[in-house]
């Protein structure tokens, strides 16, 4: 199936009042059991290609063809988005190579700085027919807009998005990324106050360290997009300890790397349909 573009995935699920997973892609593995959620949910999915990704892989064109190819290959409705890339150049080559969407993250800069290097990006992008998701939140610690306390100014977010023209913004909101328990809590006030201050889709980093219920409470307070990166290599990385222990003298990796998948794929679908609202919403 053709590519969807990730910027008619998120006006249809903020109509719907719901939200659409965006999971990143950290090998081929990872979008063959992303797709495959998909394909058995009947939901749309974003699959997402980030910065670490592509300094682990060596460059962006490997795995952006691999991630496009399995896109393009899958009967569900697809979009591909390049995430968190600090690096404007970066952004700029995953328009050319197809991205229906693109992350600048200038969140550590300066307001003035972060929207004009923002704005260069949106004006290559946009004549590409390329959405622009940006990230705005007080720069703190090491994890930046998502480090404890820093909070995205609902004032600041409207004349950012109206300064810049993105198409969805990046909040900080309590997540914080790369987190292995589900303790975060998010400000549900807060996403109330930026989905009535700014006119693009909000988004949520750092979900991996967000409960179910509270993830299913902030897309009703106005989240669109919710983002699942750790949550998911957990499973991936949990299925393989445990083939591992169950076959110990394995050596085919291809049978190591399936458990892994297949695993990944069952909470990716899980949690499509807990962003969807059709899901039975446990917490897990």
């Amino acid at each position: 199936m053709t590519l969807t573009p990730t910027a008619t995935l998120l006006a249809e699920a903020s109509a719907a009042s719901r939200a659409v997973g965006a999971f990143n892609v950290l090998h081929l593995e990872t979008a063959e059991a992303l797709v495959g959620a998909a394909e058995r949910t009947g939901l749309a999915v974003i699959l997402q290609v980030s910065e670490n990704c592509v300094r682990y892989h060596g460059s962006l064109e490997p795995i952006a063809a691999a991630t496009l190819a399995v896109a393009e290959a899958s009967s569900a409705r697809v979009a591909v988005h390049l995430d968190h890339a600090e690096d404007p150049e970066l952004a700029l080559r995953a328009v050319e190579l197809g991205f229906g969407s693109v992350m600048y993250d200038g969140a550590k800069l300066e307001f003035a700085d972060n929207v004009a290097v923002t704005r260069r990006v949106v004006a290559t992008a946009h004549a590409a027919g390329v959405a622009v998701e940006a990230e705005l939140g007080e720069v703190g610690g090491k994890d930046g807009a998502h480090a404890p306390g820093v909070r995205t100014d609902p004032g600041e977010a409207a004349r950012f998005v109206a300064d810049t023209g993105v198409d969805a913004l990046a909040v900080a909101v309590g997540s914080s990324h790369a987190m292995t328990e589900r303790t975060a809590l998010i400000d549900l006030e807060l996403i109330a106050r930026l989905r009535d201050a700014v006119p693009v889709p909000l988004v949520l980093h750092g979900s991996s360290g967000v409960s179910d219920d509270l993830i299913v409470r902030g897309i009703r307070s106005g989240l669109v997009k919710v983002n699942v990166s750790t949550h998911l290599n957990a499973a991936f990385t949990g299925a393989i300890r445990g083939f591992l222990a169950e076959h110990p003298t394995t050596v085919d990796s291809r049978k190591v790397v399936a458990a892994g998948r297949d695993a990944l794929g069952l909470e990716a679908a899980r949690l499509l349909e807990l962003f969807a609202g059709t899901g039975r919403g446990a917490d897990g």
